[in-house]
């Protein structure tokens, strides 16, 4: 009985290691899309890259991979199930969008936030998210008594922002009952006034935070779940970007990107864990 079931198992395991991977979305056949046509045809994935951290990172060291983070990491695994080549193309902040519609890349891996107006020109297969956090000394008892974000929209509760930076419009809409200090000034966030107590509470990018929260330890952050990195607080999605009319490319772009979705997140994970 039991050499029966050995051999039972042995052909079930040979079944398997013949048998393609069925859960890889599959490539479109030929004639299906006219982008992976002419990609496999030139033998090259040609990627418009500009550093955005913690999605893509340059290496600028001279040793090692000159590129790594998620936006780099699925770039690669359309190569390679393209069975073609990656290339960086660099690209700045002016060309990183009209560089689809120039034909000079296939696809923009560097960072983009999804914007109506972007949507007019390109399609895009969003990976990640960009969010903010808000922070508080720990032993401050307005902030420390917070369960929620929400708990922060009070008449007591003094609120600090840099005017001019990108939280401040978002500050004066989400906490209309709180105290607003605008203060002048630069960097991820005016940490200082925290500090000084002359603020309850402050925003932050959700990916410094981690950053910041590693070094200085007498701060929290809400929303406290997976130390802020999940918040829904003033999101926007990221992602890369191809060229619009692309639709047979575009659907198979995105089934990749959502297989190895966890794999992405990862990675980000890994990238923020090493910024300073």
């Amino acid at each position: 009985m039991s050499k029966c079931l050995d051999r039972s198992f042995a052909l079930l395991l040979a079944l398997a290691l013949c048998m393609p991977a069925f859960a890889d979305v599959p490539v479109p056949a030929p004639g299906a899309s006219p982008r992976i046509d002419a990609i496999k045809k030139a033998g090259v994935l040609r990627v418009g890259v500009l550093a955005n951290a913690p999605w893509l990172v340059e290496n600028t060291s001279g040793q090692g991979a000159a590129w790594s983070g998620p936006a780099w990491l699925l770039a690669n695994e359309y190569a390679k199930r393209l069975n073609v080549k990656l290339e960086a193309v660099p690209v700045s902040h002016e060309t990183k969008v009209p560089v689809l519609a120039s034909n000079q890349v296939d696809i923009s891996v560097t960072p983009l936030a999804e914007t109506p107006d972007r949507l007019k020109v390109v399609d895009f297969v969003i990976y990640s998210s960009t969010s903010v956090c808000m922070f508080g000394l720990a032993s401050n008892p307005k902030f420390a008594s917070a369960k929620s974000v929400d708990d922060l929209n009070k008449p007591e509760i003094t609120i600090a922002y840099y005017t001019g930076g990108g939280e401040e419009g978002w500050v004066k809409e989400r906490f209309p009952k709180a105290q607003l200090r605008g203060v002048a000034g630069s960097g991820v966030a005016p940490v200082e006034e925290a500090m000084a107590k002359r603020a309850d509470a402050v925003p932050i990018n959700r990916v410094p935070w981690v950053a910041m929260g590693r070094k200085l330890k007498q701060l929290a952050v809400l929303p406290k779940e997976n130390n802020c990195q999940n918040s829904t607080e003033k999101a926007a999605p990221v992602g890369m970007a191809i060229d619009k009319s692309q639709p047979a490319f575009l659907q198979w772009t995105r089934a990749v990107e959502k297989e190895i979705e966890p794999q992405l997140k990862k990675d980000e994970a890994r990238v923020i864990d090493t910024m300073k």
